[in-house]
């Protein structure tokens, strides 16, 4: 295991001020050292998986240690019980995308998914439908049936979800409209049915990408990959 300390003494020494003003804007509070992406990315490839030492990370409470946490954790070390505390402990969506391709390279990934759509908190909410998101891009064994009830489920929730729930509730439906051309037609329509997911991105320049658009730019770029 490597040691925590001097991790966290890295991590401290690679943050400016700059990227904490940009990491507050978007949600992220104390505390925290304001370490780019491009170097948390760096560090994660050096240190490798740590499982341990993920856990000291997240321990922390530290929200750069705990981006961290997520990229050297080892998927296949960590049990549904340790996954489901740090959920509860996920505080800001900066840290969602992150979470749920943790999770979802995890042996317990359909059962988070099925469980933390259910869920009322919107962090927890937000990362059962990311987990959705990569069910589409990545299990070929789910049948179509179970996403068009997903999309059914989206269809009927999405107008009154909490802010970021309604987000990633989006991107996932994107992700299912690119599984097939049978389910890009059923995504379609329920966007269609839909109309705008008006999301509150704060001080940003973020947008919630509009469905239809997004998701015949997919297939263009794909047809285009085939030719």
């Amino acid at each position: 295991m490597h040691d925590p300390r001097s991790v966290l003494a890295e991590l401290e020494s690679l943050g400016t001020a700059q990227n904490r003003k940009v990491y507050a804007r978007h949600g992220v509070g104390e505390p925290m050292f304001g370490v780019s992406f491009a170097h948390l990315r760096k560090l994660a490839k050096k240190l490798r998986h740590d499982h341990d030492l993920a856990r000291a990370l997240w321990a922390s409470g530290n929200h750069d240690a705990r981006v961290l946490a997520l990229s050297v954790a080892d998927p296949a070390q960590a049990d549904p019980g340790e996954i489901e505390t740090w959920a509860g402990e996920v505080d800001n969506y900066v840290l969602i995308d992150e979470f749920s391709a943790f999770v979802a390279a995890t042996p317990h990934f359909v059962a988070f998914a099925d469980d933390w759509t259910e869920r009322d908190g919107e962090w927890i909410a937000s990362a059962g439908w990311s987990l959705v998101a990569q069910q589409a891009l990545r299990d070929n064994e789910l049948p179509e049936g179970y996403f068009e009830e997903r999309l059914a489920t989206i269809e009927s929730r999405i107008g009154t979800a909490a802010n970021r729930v309604r987000h990633c509730m989006n991107g996932a439906l994107i992700a299912i409209g690119g599984r097939n051309e049978a389910l890009r037609a059923r995504a379609t329509d329920a966007a269609g049915r839909i109309g705008p997911v008006v999301v509150d991105h704060g001080e940003t320049s973020c947008k919630t990408p509009e469905a239809i658009p997004y998701i015949d730019r997919m297939w263009a770029r794909r047809d285009k990959r085939s030719a």
